[in-house]
């Protein structure tokens, strides 16, 4: 694979949150459902499940693209180190929202990238520590009720999208890289892609 020409690339996903922030690299992909089942495995940690599902996702579409570079992401948010998942329900999102009131909630977003024609794989996980409001400073029942009603983030994990509306429940946000969090870190994301032989900025298009 020459640095001149620019290799397929894959998303191993279907997220539109992660397209959108491939996107952000002008360079030509295009997106496979990786087909995965994200059920954590009995005592699996947090961090350890983001891990191993990035690695399956990219794995899964890299098996049916060998040539191609594919990129796979997972994202858990952790609570006391319990797994928090996408609520996909109303009544799931409240639920989760009380419970992250006044707490800090790690955010675990993984990235792996694989081309099984070079031997590539690598894989990385990014740490997000969010702080939700408590009751008295902007997640009572009724402003928890309001966001949902105006954003529904019911596909996202822990119920709330700081790129948008969910920012004003947020107290704090400590982190390296603010794209892990809305789902693909991206500095990490562009580091893995040089390293398997994508050229970034004279492959991009405009």
């Amino acid at each position: 694979m020459s640095d001149t020409a620019l290799p397929r690339i894959i998303l191993a996903s279907t997220s539109p949150y992660r397209r959108e922030l491939l996107q952000r690299l002008h360079l030509p992909f295009e997106t496979i459902s990786p087909q995965v089942d994200e059920a954590p495995f009995a005592g699996e940690q947090p961090r350890n499940l983001a891990r191993r599902l990035a690695r399956a996702k990219a794995l899964a579409v890299a098996e049916q693209h060998p040539d191609a570079v594919v990129i796979g992401s997972d994202q858990v948010a952790d609570l006391h180190g319990k797994p928090l998942g996408k609520p996909m329900q109303h009544d799931r999102a409240v639920a989760q929202l009380r419970a992250m009131r006044g707490q800090t909630v790690v955010f675990h977003t993984a990235v792996a990238v694989v081309c099984l024609a070079r031997q590539h794989t690598e894989v990385d996980v990014s740490q997000v520590n969010v702080t939700f409001r408590d009751i008295d400073t902007g997640m009572s029942d009724a402003e928890i009720e309001a966001y949902l009603r105006l954003e529904q983030p019911y596909d996202c994990a822990g119920s709330a999208k700081s790129e948008g509306l969910g920012i004003a429940l947020l107290a704090r946000i400590q982190n390296d890289d603010p794209t892990a969090l809305i789902g693909l870190p991206m500095i990490k994301t562009c580091s893995m892609l040089r390293a398997a032989g994508v050229s970034l900025l004279t492959g991009a298009r405009a």
